[in-house]
């Protein structure tokens, strides 16, 4: 039997509200970074794929400083963008009025896509990266624990006078700029990014929002 047809229901949505802002921020303490190696990843999936393992490599401290770098397609240096947004939205807990889902749920943090080499055959992937910008990264030794007791030296990169700008595509009708403002505020205070953050005690990958002296200082 023919269905006789109906007409179309049209549904009206309310309209979102997308805007856009640059934000430059200013670190307040050193960033610490640690990018994956491909040597890390290949040595991960070497022992998922059960392969024998070879001899052990002699470390190579300039090998690995040069690996903890995040790279742009240019050659500069990059952070992931998403850091800066899970910094926010943890920072959520510390601000009245917002709510964790709603901060995550209401903005965007925009960076620079960049080609990451994979562990598997000419495997690749693309991040998203916030570009560093300031003083050149130094190589920084650290001796930390891996395991039961054991210690190990690692030497990743630190930019010691860094800034970025980040680009925040947002929803206006969930929050305000001056919202997000005090939330990349808020997380460069309480929570940072990169290694050894005030999220994870300590007190590296500290930041502000950037004030007119800032912005006057940088355009310099």
């Amino acid at each position: 039997m023919a269905l006789k047809k109906t007409g179309e229901v049209g549904i009206e949505l309310p309209a979102l509200d997308i805007g856009i802002m640059e934000v430059t921020i200013v670190g307040d303490s050193p960033l610490i970074v640690h990018a994956w190696s491909v040597k890390a990843k290949k040595e991960m999936l070497d022992k998922q794929q059960k392969k024998a393992k070879g001899a052990r490599e002699a470390k190579d401290p300039r090998a690995d400083f040069e690996a903890s770098l995040y790279r742009l397609d240019d050659g500069g240096f990059g952070f992931p963008s998403v850091a800066f947004k899970n910094a926010a939205v943890t920072a959520g807990t510390s601000v009245a009025g917002i709510t964790k889902v709603a901060a995550r749920q209401a903005f965007h943090v925009l960076g620079e896509d960049a080609d990451v080499v994979g562990a598997f055959d000419g495997c690749r992937s693309r991040a998203n990266l916030v570009r560093i910008m300031g003083s050149a990264p130094n190589m920084r030794e650290d001796m930390v624990r891996v395991g039961m007791g054991t210690a190990d030296l690692r030497y990743r990169g630190e930019f010691t006078d860094w800034h970025a700008k980040i680009l925040i595509r947002y929803n206006a009708n969930v929050l305000s700029e001056s919202q997000i403002l005090n939330l990349l505020n808020t997380a460069g205070f309480a929570v940072g990014v990169g290694e050894w953050r005030p999220e994870k005690d300590g007190m590296n990958g500290m930041y502000h929002v950037a004030t007119e002296r800032d912005l006057e200082r940088l355009a310099a």
